[in-house]
């Protein structure tokens, strides 16, 4: 082959290493000579190479997760406390100039906080509010990888895993609690009935025929079922006086 020709393939072999192309969700960070000299937005771009170099940057939100921390809470329960950690990258010329890898010095941030913010809650502040420990954690990421172009749109606390005795000792106490809670209504109850039957007392004592209509109502009731022996006491017939002298009163 000719000069001319290996001149023809070079050319084009150069000009092919110069064409990148940027996706809708990235952005290209250009350095000429090690320099920053800007950013690339979408679409087919074109840099010359030896001089130039471009490194494209992820924009989407992206989570990571924050690995298992053995935390000792401000009460001295020990517990293991994991999270994950939504961020975005909004301005990719600090994300690649001001970090090494944003996506670990992010991670590394987010377990440092994570164990801070915990370990000066108490456990029922951590079983009870982790939105706000969550929202704390938050704040403390974001605020710290602001230098590095990144904003951290979300923390969550997934999992708060208990030794198993601490687990025991609050079900024994969820249990008490509800034992507390049944004898505190049935002894409602028992006041609301003892109410009652006080009323009831006051009226047959006011109306003494009451009581005997009471009783005819109760054998009654027993007589509907067919399967049963009635025995009449004494009294009853006393009960049968007392009506036919209630009715005689009420015809005159």
């Amino acid at each position: 082959m000719s000069l001319l020709v290996w001149l023809i393939i070079i050319a084009v072999f150069f000009i092919l290493s110069g064409i990148k192309v940027v996706n809708q969700y990235e952005r290209g960070v250009v350095l000429t000579l090690g320099k920053f000299t800007g950013i690339r937005q979408p679409g087919l771009r074109i840099v010359v190479p030896i001089f130039q170099t471009i490194r494209k940057v992820d924009v989407r939100s992206t989570p990571i997760d924050v690995a298992r921390q053995e935390i000792i809470t401000r009460d001295n329960v020990t517990v293991n406390v994991d999270a994950v950690v939504y961020f975005r990258v909004v301005d990719a010329e600090k994300a690649v100039l001001e970090t090494v890898n944003y996506t670990y010095a992010t991670s590394q941030f987010a377990q440092a906080a994570l164990r801070d913010v915990t370990g000066n809650a108490d456990l029922d502040e951590l079983l009870s509010k982790r939105d706000q420990i969550s929202k704390q954690i938050k704040e403390i990421v974001d605020e710290e990888t602001d230098a590095w172009g990144i904003d951290v749109e979300n923390v969550k606390i997934q999992s708060i895993e208990l030794p198993q005795d601490m687990k025991r000792a609050m079900a024994r106490q969820a249990e008490a609690e509800r034992e507390k809670r049944a004898k505190i209504i049935v002894a409602e109850g028992e006041q609301l009935s003892a109410t009652k039957l006080g009323e009831a007392a006051d009226i047959i004592a006011a109306h003494p025929i009451a009581l005997q209509l009471r009783n005819l109502q109760v054998l009654n009731d027993i007589a509907a079922e067919k399967n049963s022996t009635i025995v009449f006491p004494s009294a009853f017939l006393d009960t049968v006086s007392s009506v036919k002298e209630f009715m005689a009163k009420e015809k005159a």
